[in-house]
């Protein structure tokens, strides 16, 4: 592969997808994710930041021709699988969705470690996987059961209250799992499946509040992620949430950096200890379980567990003819 400035310079962007790209499909938690196992582009050498970065600027068409519909749900994860800079690292990955590329994502690392086990590529044990915001730890535990250690997350702030069009007062906290989150327990409606829609009504006022009300992560980062959090019917599960991602889609699983998100609010207020566990339920009832250790550098290091099932190996064919090769916009 080139060195990454001299591949950056001489590519031209191209629309679409190579003549075939083979993606495995899979779903965690009933929440899908797309693995490009062959036929990607090649994003030169370097870190999986910068090779993120390269993913952007050149083959966003790629990401278009992959995630988006009419060749796939708008709830899907996309993961390229790439060589890992550290030869000692199961794998790479650059993780992405509709709304564009994510730095983590813990449902899609249990989809892709259940991916490459199906593929003959990961064995039983423990393994890492590099990603754009650092390695993580996956253990694969059976086919279908993982558990991942997450990059250090920590909360931000706690108990911020901000006005809310349609909403009123709405009280939460800023936290990083991998992704920003603002978690909240002001609930309007039942956690049921039913209330899906005014579920991702509630959040997406909430989101535009916080864009219109200039309140981010660190650096001035994008809160993209709402999570809406209450009591589950189960008494063995600790709590139910609803996850709305970047794109406008919700997380039918109880998301994986969500999840670690929650853990470090949890653990900033003293309401759960280190190896305390946790069990995270999603809208739809599917089920995480998450305990941590204290981090290096102040925040936690949340370990998640969870299952995930392989269901498609498909070639995608890129048509010059077809007017939605780049997916609908």
């Amino acid at each position: 592969m080139a060195p990454l400035p001299e591949l950056v310079g001489r590519l031209a962007r191209r629309a679409g997808l190579s003549p075939a790209v083979r993606v495995i499909d899979s779903h965690t938690g009933g929440m899908p994710t797309r693995v490009i196992v062959e036929g990607g582009p090649d994003l030169g050498a370097g870190s999986l930041a910068e090779r993120r970065r390269v993913f952007a600027e050149c083959f966003d068409g790629d990401r278009r021709a992959c995630i988006l519909e009419p060749r796939c749900p708008d709830a899907a994860v996309g993961a390229l699988l790439c060589e890992p800079e550290d030869p000692a690292a199961a794998a790479g990955v650059i993780f992405f969705n509709t709304y564009g590329y994510l730095g983590m994502c813990g449902h899609g690392t249990i989809g892709l470690a259940a991916t490459l086990a199906w593929l003959g590529r990961l064995e039983a044990g423990l393994h890492r996987l590099e990603t754009p915001v650092g390695s993580v730890e996956v253990e694969l535990l059976g086919p279908n059961a993982v558990r991942f250690e997450n990059v250090e997350s920590h909360c931000l702030q706690a108990g911020l209250t901000l006005d809310v069009p349609g909403l009123g007062r709405v009280t939460g906290d800023i936290a990083w799992g991998g992704n920003w989150f603002f978690l909240s327990d002001a609930v309007p409606v039942p956690l049921e499946p039913a209330q899906i829609p005014a579920l991702t009504d509630a959040a997406w006022a909430i989101r535009r509040a916080l864009a219109a009300q200039g309140i981010t992560g660190a650096d001035g980062a994008e809160i993209d992620h709402i999570e809406l959090v209450g009591p589950s019917p189960h008494p063995s599960v600790n709590s139910r949430n609803f996850v709305l991602c970047p794109g406008g889609a919700y997380d039918r699983s109880p998301c994986g950096t969500g999840t670690s998100a929650k853990l470090a609010c949890l653990a900033r207020r003293g309401q759960l200890g280190p190896g305390e566990t946790w069990v995270q339920e999603s809208i739809i009832g599917s089920r995480f379980s998450g305990t941590y250790r204290p981090g290096p550098e102040g925040g936690i290091i949340p370990s998640i567990a969870g299952t995930a099932h392989v269901f498609a190996d498909t070639r995608l064919v890129s048509d010059p003819a077809d007017p939605f090769r780049l997916g609908l916009a």
